[in-house]
């Protein structure tokens, strides 16, 4: 059994993160006789699966949806968020080859550019 600032050291979070996630039911933690937060190894476990989860991007309702008990609901949620994170390498490579021809460009201002004129009126 670990204190809530021994967890917080261990994972390299606050304690006030840990008690955000617990208020909002990501995580659920046991208290002892004094009403003092106790984390056994498994829940420790859990605090790494949301801190991983909220790593990859996942909002706090994402993250208990994706801890579900419900496989099918926490998958919809994965999906979910791996269909949004493809959609975001999409638009970041689409950005990365204008600002590459932006630096290429011969023309001046962009303005006078066709080929920067076709990028700004395809976003």
């Amino acid at each position: 059994m670990r204190t809530i600032g021994e967890v917080s050291a261990e994972l390299g979070v606050g304690a006030h993160v840990l008690r955000h996630w617990e208020q909002v039911g990501a995580l659920t933690v046991d208290r002892d006789g004094n009403g003092y937060r106790i984390f056994d190894d498994e829940t420790i476990e859990r605090a790494r699966t949301v801190l991983k989860l909220r790593r990859v991007g996942l909002s706090l309702p994402e993250v208990r949806a994706a801890m579900a008990p419900k496989k099918s609901t926490a998958q919809a949620v994965v999906r979910a968020k791996i269909e949004a994170l493809e959609d975001e390498i999409f638009r970041r490579r689409q950005a990365i080859i204008f600002l590459q021809h932006t630096v290429e460009c011969r023309h001046r201002y962009l303005d006078d550019c066709p080929e920067c004129a076709g990028f700004i009126h395809d976003s």
